[in-house]
């Protein structure tokens, strides 16, 4: 009897002490969700004067897909990045920045633009994570002076589990809305940190920039650039120059081209959006189906381990004549073991289920991948086709606007190789000026 009374004690002990641990790994498996606040870009409640209305073009961003990786699905996978996916979204999610830049009412023409475009503002971004269940983007924000208003700045967000509710729901409010919110809102501060005067000078920057582009020797002069690299005006061309005027005639054709470009885009993001939706909907369960499979895998897996440990290893406080005492304890013993083998194996089959919500996680991915087929549009009777070789086709419209510039001109260089790399650098502002 003296050994039974000693021995439930020391099980009590031990079983105490394990609770601690076991509601530690409890709380791994145990989340609660809470409606996300909502951030709204602030909107414009004067009306902003013509000249400082800066217009705004926003790049297809990086889908960042690691090229040690590109040809490893299942490490890809892993990872939760499928290229096809990753490739759409770097054309889909510049667009909802853009619709968040326009409704705010601060800018002017806010477009997605081909890498080439000369506007005032222009915003590049890079994917960094991107699931239904979390969005992670680095962006950079500079006007056509130079002038950096934004450098590599992380946003990231979780996912509103309640734009996921409801068709309605998920048309109304993009679930990583807040993401585009604080950017718009960050790209408004940087700008109201400059006075009216940077303002008309970014759009009169634009302006000779482009005419420094396509007339480098007609706009030479016209721009310098300032001990800390941003280009200024440092002269304006005269009234009626014709060269000028020619120029300004051959900028409203390229902007047109980038409102085509805008276009598709658009008709891109209108087309994917319920799909990608759904896609990133059902992505968010599977992940979260996935994370507790694996959180609960890993709890009677460590448990599991945990009971056969303490089968092995609990002592004998038996006496060497109890034969009774020392039949419970061998019992206990060999229930423990099993049951701790017993939980193991549950926690093994979590881990089978875990991967089965992975499989479906790429098997969405496949499925949206057939949704979102290259485009072709027809522009001025040219085939642009407006994918992965939209900056080609751009450059190929920026060459083309360039001859006809030459040909106006008639100038003796329209027979020359056409150069399509970045405007040249102005000259740097003398100290006497």
């Amino acid at each position: 009897m003296s050994n039974t009374k000693h021995e439930r004690p020391g099980v009590l002990f031990r079983q105490a002490a394990l609770l601690p641990f076991v509601a530690a790994l409890a709380a791994c498996v145990t989340s609660e969700t809470r409606p996300l606040p909502k951030v709204n870009p602030v909107q414009a409640t004067t009306q902003i004067p013509e000249a400082e209305l800066l217009d705004v073009g926003v790049r297809i961003f990086d889908a960042n897909i690691p090229a040690a990786l590109k040809d490893d699905e299942e490490a890809l996978a892993k990872k939760r990045i499928y290229p096809e996916v990753r490739n759409a979204e770097a054309g889909y999610l510049p667009g909802l920045l853009r619709a968040t830049l326009e409704t705010s009412g601060q800018w002017g023409a806010v477009r997605v633009v081909p890498e080439k475009a000369i506007v005032d503002v222009i915003v590049t971004g890079r994917i960094l994570e991107s699931t239904g269940a979390h969005l992670a983007l680095a962006i950079n924000v500079s006007d056509s002076t130079g002038r950096v208003w934004i450098r590599d700045k992380e946003y990231q967000g979780e996912a509103d589990l309640g734009s996921y509710k409801t068709e309605a729901a998920l048309e109304a409010r993009d679930p990583f809305q807040n993401v585009y919110s604080e950017i718009a809102n960050d790209m408004l501060a940087a700008r109201n940190a400059l006075v009216s005067a940077d303002l008309r000078d970014i759009r009169r920057v634009t302006s000779l920039r482009f005419a420094s582009d396509f007339a480098p020797d007609a706009a030479q002069g016209y721009l310098a650039t300032d001990a800390h690299g941003v280009a200024r005006v440092a002269r304006l061309p005269a009234e009626g120059d014709p060269v000028m005027e020619r120029v300004g005639r051959i900028r409203e054709r390229d902007l047109a081209v980038i409102d085509t470009v805008n276009s598709y885009y658009a008709n891109f993001a209108d087309k994917v959006e319920s799909s990608y939706g759904n896609f990133r909907r059902v992505s968010q369960q599977e992940i979260e189906k996935e994370d507790r499979a694996r959180a609960s895998a890993r709890t009677r897996t460590v448990l599991g381990a945990a009971a056969v440990l303490a089968s092995v290893l609990v002592p004998n406080q038996c006496g060497a004549s109890d034969y009774t005492c020392r039949n419970v304890q061998s019992a206990a013993r060999t229930a423990g073991a099993v049951g701790g083998v017993a939980g193991i194996m549950s926690g093994i089959k979590k881990y089978s289920e875990a991967k089965v919500h992975a499989e479906a996680l790429k098997e969405l991915a496949d499925t949206f991948r057939a949704e979102v087929t290259p485009q072709v549009v027809e522009v001025e009777g040219r085939t642009l086709k407006l994918t992965g070789s939209a900056e080609e086709q751009y450059r190929e419209w920026r060459e083309l606007l360039r001859q006809i510039h030459l040909e106006d001109t008639g100038s003796a260089a329209a027979a020359m190789p056409v150069a399509t790399g970045p405007a040249p650098t102005p000259p740097p502002v003398s100290r006497n000026e």
